[in-house]
């Protein structure tokens, strides 16, 4: 069997979300998608309560899925959709389903009154020690959201695609990290916004509006000749794909969190180190899965 697209559910708005965009994404790759439900062992002083106790919280566990897998199914004709509930700790189960996922998809709560994400501790574990791709869905994203206005200024599904948005930082370039990013615009037929930027020096903090403007603007050009470079190969294996490339100074979480805003995903990395302590994301990453307004696709990578 192929390797699937895995969404972890707990019968909450914020996965049945992810298990939306999943199923959407499974179609867009032409996967099945699995739907894994995680459920923590009831203590004993709740086994013994007659309204709360294991053969209810059992019950439970068995229609999130199944009901879940129903709706996707009505929804998304064609679509191959499997469900399982299995017993442990959320974090720990999810990471173990992760080995044999082409991608594993969960939900984040938007923070109220501010566009973007409030990634629990479940997300941020899974995120930090899965080594498959992690797609991290807002609660409220809808499909249209996805895509560009239609002419009465309204998002639509009719309509193309919004960017994906590939931040690049070229002191560590992967080429799964990459390839993820164009792959997800070819299957989309959207542009792919690649965006790389650099910090200022140091000094230029006293300088402020006197500092070397002139000499920033040559760092950036050879920053763009650089990054042509890094991605041509990717352009010659997705010819269809139409690249913007952008080199920018200043604080890259801030000009990704900018872009997620007209984007259709966001793709950021992050390193792979396997002690087994740690969240171990890196600053750039933490701060767009928090206030990217669109999802995140986080890629590990050596």
């Amino acid at each position: 069997m192929d390797r699937a697209i895995i969404v972890g559910l707990d019968g909450s708005p914020e996965s049945r979300a992810a298990a939306e965009w999943a199923a959407r994404e499974a179609q867009l790759r032409i996967l099945p998608l699995k739907l894994v439900h995680v459920w923590e062992l009831v203590s004993e002083p709740l086994v013994q309560a007659p309204m709360l106790g294991g053969e209810t919280h059992q019950h439970w566990s068995d229609e999130i899925p199944r009901e879940s897998a129903e709706g996707l199914l009505l929804r998304h004709p064609g679509l191959v959709v499997t469900a399982e509930h299995v017993a442990g700790r959320p974090s720990e189960v999810l990471c173990e389903a992760a080995q044999a996922a082409e991608l594993l998809v969960l939900g984040s709560r938007g923070l109220s009154g501010v566009g973007g994400f409030l990634v629990g501790s479940v997300g941020l574990a899974v995120v930090a020690h899965a080594e498959c791709p992690v797609v991290l869905v807002r609660v409220g994203g809808q499909a249209a959201d996805e895509h560009e206005k239609d002419p009465t200024g309204i998002p639509s599904a009719a309509t193309r695609y919004r960017p994906v948005v590939l931040g690049l930082d070229l002191t560590t370039l992967d080429a799964s990290m990459i390839d993820f990013a164009f792959d997800a615009a070819a299957r989309r037929e959207s542009v792919l916004r690649v965006v790389h930027a650099w910090g200022l020096p140091t000094y230029f903090d006293f300088y402020g509006e006197d500092a070397d403007t002139e000499w920033c603007v040559e760092v950036s050009r050879k920053k763009a000749t650089e990054l042509t470079e890094a991605l041509r190969a990717w352009r010659q294996k997705y010819p269809r794909v139409d690249v913007v490339e952008e080199v920018r100074w200043g604080g890259r979480a801030g000009h990704l969190i900018e872009e997620s805003r007209d984007a259709s995903l966001v793709v950021v990395g992050r390193r792979i180190r396997r002690h087994p302590f740690g969240m171990h994301i890196g600053p750039v990453t933490h701060a767009v899965l928090h206030h990217a307004t669109a999802p995140v696709a986080v890629v590990a990578h050596d």
